[in-house]
């Protein structure tokens, strides 16, 4: 899969193309049905499928300081994008003078000039262009003007996760916030991950037997709630079961939020300063402040078992 980044990347000989516009922050299920609809769409016309993407999130441009929380960095969407059969993804520069051009011009110098676009498939609220004026309407009537066809999907899925509300990268989010990772999965369609390097931290779960992966996550990344997680952890090419701890670490007077994970049955295991990712399948118990560190002890090694159990399941 291509991947280009800026409207400068774009082959000059690129030919026509099937193309799909969103942040699609998780490519969750609802993101899927688009996507998997625009890969569709391409192989019958013959033409490449394209996901055009932003990076930063617009609303940190729009709304400096109110940049979501990220439920997957841009080389993860792409490795989730390939995996759907795109054939290239354009991340554009989302900066202040972007922002404000407007949809007739966004058409033009992204869809016509550039991607050559054949068809343009979006779900029924997409929105673009300066104050996000352009509506699905308007790039139809864009579309009968510049002879490509707008195809609208409906990306709205519900199930048990949310209480039933469509799902949504908000609502994932909301549910991770919360610690229902399991909720998230559903929306997600696999379990949430975070990733980053593994740094040294104060090293205690070593000196307590259970050396763990303090893991310095992205910036922005959507991190779950305070508690302890069964999960997996992915390194070297390996995935191990995990027990993953998220939070201050109350028990020593900790004051930094971190995520370890700690590889279970794994020994001498180091990975400092590797890239590691960490995937949350289903939520432990909370925080908790023990009256000594043998209670602690006990109930790591309880949460180990748990762990281990409900990665058991899961394969």
């Amino acid at each position: 899969m291509q991947r280009w980044r800026g409207l400068e990347d774009i082959p000059q000989d690129w030919g026509r193309s099937v193309v799909t516009i969103g942040s699609y922050d998780g490519v969750h299920r609802g993101h899927q049905l688009i996507i998997e609809h625009a890969v569709d769409r391409a192989r019958k016309l013959g033409v490449p499928a394209v996901v055009v993407t932003f990076d930063p999130h617009p609303s940190e441009v729009v709304r400096p300081g109110s940049h979501p929380p990220l439920l997957a960095a841009h080389p993860r969407r792409c490795e989730l994008m390939a995996d759907l059969g795109v054939d290239a993804v354009l991340v554009l520069p989302f900066t202040t003078e972007f922002s404000q051009l407007s949809p007739a011009d966004f058409v033009v110098k992204v869809l016509v000039d550039k991607l050559h676009a054949k068809a343009v498939v979006e779900g029924p609220n997409f929105r673009f262009g300066h104050r996000a004026a352009g509506t699905v309407d308007f790039l139809a009537e864009q579309g009968r003007v510049y002879d490509f066809e707008v195809e609208i999907v409906d990306l709205y899925v519900t199930g048990a996760a949310g209480g039933g509300k469509p799902f949504s990268s908000t609502l994932t989010r909301n549910l991770i916030a919360e610690g229902d990772v399991a909720g998230a999965r559903e929306i997600l369609g696999r379990p949430h991950r975070v990733e980053g390097v593994v740094v040294r931290g104060a090293q205690r779960g070593r000196e307590l037997g259970f050396p763990t992966a303090n893991v310095e996550t992205l910036p922005h990344t959507a991190i779950p709630a305070d508690g302890v997680y069964a999960g997996y952890l992915y390194a070297q090419g390996e995935t191990m079961p995990a027990a993953i701890s998220v939070g201050t670490n109350p028990q020593f007077d900790g004051t930094e939020r971190t995520v370890e994970a700690y590889a279970i049955d794994r020994v001498g295991l180091d990975l400092y300063g590797m890239h590691v990712a960490v995937e949350f399948l289903a939520y432990v118990r909370g925080q908790a402040k023990f009256d000594s560190l043998d209670d602690l002890l006990v109930q790591m090694g309880a949460d180990v078992e748990r762990c281990r159990e409900i990665v058991a399941a899961d394969a």
